[in-house]
């Protein structure tokens, strides 16, 4: 068997899943993205036939599929989004798609927070300027008695919702699948749908999946319901927000702050408008990228792709035909 490794975060960090696809006798063909269509496109020309993918974000279009040919048995995504692989395609050409939900909630939550924090605070900005011998001290607020506007109430917006009680905040949430027993034990406010919560909340964060349905939800109109001053934090994807109306709103004031650890392309390109603007916080999508974290997801995706070109059945699959 041949695979195509493509995720960075699997090959930087020490741990069990290195042994693991080291003891299956695959041959692996190691290359480092997130890569574009053109990318995967010339690795499959160069190095392929491939048995199997184990990806993570890199864009794993139609064409991409297409052209990996029938020696494509199946497409092993080291992570849980997955808005960068064309599933339906995969799934019309009876390719699996496997993945690895309940691994990575914890670390995007402490992510979440630590970016929430920041804006409040302006850390960045504040230890930026002692670097550089200055010692200007700006007034920053307080999360206890602040409302929280969370969309999305999966694992991570659960875990969000425990750390943010902590801090004495109140939760407004909304969510497609609710949660009854949890929202009740942590007292969360259901909203009747998202664009509910904007005006409520003193900070919004996104933990929604992406889709045709919620990309750009984010937006002049959207933007402008929300009371001026709040902060935004998107550990989720990038394509929820339209960039160029967060630029607006923070450099009008409408947003106090926007904390980001994703973006719609990525790596972020030289002369992006998000770097000349002071209140937009930008982390490089490395909210699940812990030794912890990396671990489990690892030996998670690794378990999938092996255990499915194997003949197993320990492996999780997303799509099911």
């Amino acid at each position: 068997m041949k695979i195509l490794l493509t995720t960075t975060s699997f090959q930087d960090t020490p741990g069990a899943h290195h042994a693991l696809l080291e003891r299956s006798g695959f041959s692996v063909v190691r290359a480092r993205g997130p890569l574009n269509e053109a990318q995967m496109l010339a690795l499959l020309d160069a190095h392929g036939p491939f048995d199997g993918l184990l990806n993570g974000d890199d864009r794993i279009t139609r064409a991409v599929i297409d052209a990996a040919g029938p020696a494509l048995k199946v497409i092993a995504k080291y992570g849980i989004g997955l808005d960068s692989i064309d599933v339906a395609h995969a799934t019309a050409r009876r390719i699996p798609v496997l993945y690895t939900p309940g691994v990575n909630h914890t670390t995007v939550a402490e992510h979440t927070f630590g970016l929430m924090i920041a804006l409040a605070k302006d850390f960045v900005g504040h230890a930026n300027a002692v670097k550089n011998g200055g010692w200007t001290r700006r007034t920053g607020h307080e999360l206890a008695g602040k409302t929280l506007g969370i969309l999305g109430l999966g694992r991570i917006g659960q875990e969000v919702v425990k750390r943010a009680r902590a801090f004495d905040m109140r939760c407004v949430a909304y969510s497609p699948h609710w949660p009854e027993e949890f929202a009740r034990q942590y007292d969360i406010v259901r909203a009747d749908s998202a664009e509910a919560v904007l005006p409520v909340a003193d900070t919004v964060s996104l933990h929604m999946g992406l889709s045709d349905a919620t990309r750009g939800f984010i937006n002049a109109r959207t933007l402008a319901t929300m009371k001026p001053g709040a902060t935004l934090i998107n550990t989720a994807r990038g394509g929820l927000v339209v960039e160029a109306d967060i630029v607006a709103a923070c450099q009008s004031g409408q947003l106090a702050g926007y904390a980001t650890d994703v973006l719609d392309e990525e790596p972020i390109a030289p002369g992006h408008p998000f770097l000349a603007v002071d209140s937009i916080l930008i982390t490089p999508h490395i909210g699940s990228r812990t030794a912890e974290s990396v671990a489990r997801q690892a030996v998670r995706a690794v378990t999938n792709l092996v255990e499915f070109l194997s003949g197993g059945s320990d492996y999780i699959q997303a799509n099911r035909f």
